[in-house]
């Protein structure tokens, strides 16, 4: 009995470490952030979102927001029922839990419609990422993977030791 509940655990941990090695933060706009005049369809191109994923919004918080709508919404820059809230913390962090198209509009002023302040990605399952990803540009984000695949290494040993004692 102790030994069958020994295994599940360590399986559960196996799951949640490799899901939390395999999950990305996107700085939307990179340096830029979130703000007027970027082409962030450009930026999105050559990356590949995947549920467990992170957006972060960087911008001042005063001067701008981030809504998410449909695609009526994003193709025409209006605030749509289907809109769910406003986020305005100048830091907002969105996480990407179900694939699909995700479209984010700033819903200040006219950002959107005459300043190109919206995005559109699509997300993918996690077990479709493709096999070859593009080259991995430097992000804050990437300073914390050898730590993590470290920690899961170390967890997995030590799983398994306990496991086979």
């Amino acid at each position: 009995m102790a030994a069958s509940h020994s295994i599940i655990i360590f399986i559960t941990t196996l799951v949640v470490f490799a899901t939390s090695i395999s999950a990305k933060e996107y700085i939307v706009g990179g340096a830029n952030g979130w703000t007027l005049d970027f082409d962030y369809q450009d930026w999105a191109k050559d990356k590949i979102f995947t549920v467990g994923d992170t957006l972060v919004f960087n911008y001042v918080p005063t001067a701008h927001n981030v809504m998410k709508v449909d695609g009526n919404g994003f193709q025409q820059c209006i605030i749509t029922p289907s809109s769910n809230g406003t986020l305005t913390s100048g830091r907002d962090v969105i996480s990407l839990k179900t694939p699909g198209k995700k479209w984010y509009i700033c819903g200040v002023l006219k950002h959107c419609e005459l300043r190109k302040m919206k995005l559109a990605i699509v997300v993918l399952p996690q077990t479709m990422t493709p096999a070859s990803p593009p080259a991995p540009s430097v992000s804050p984000s990437s300073k914390l993977a050898l730590p993590t695949i470290f920690s899961f290494l170390v967890a997995l040993f030590f799983g398994l030791s306990f496991l086979l004692a």
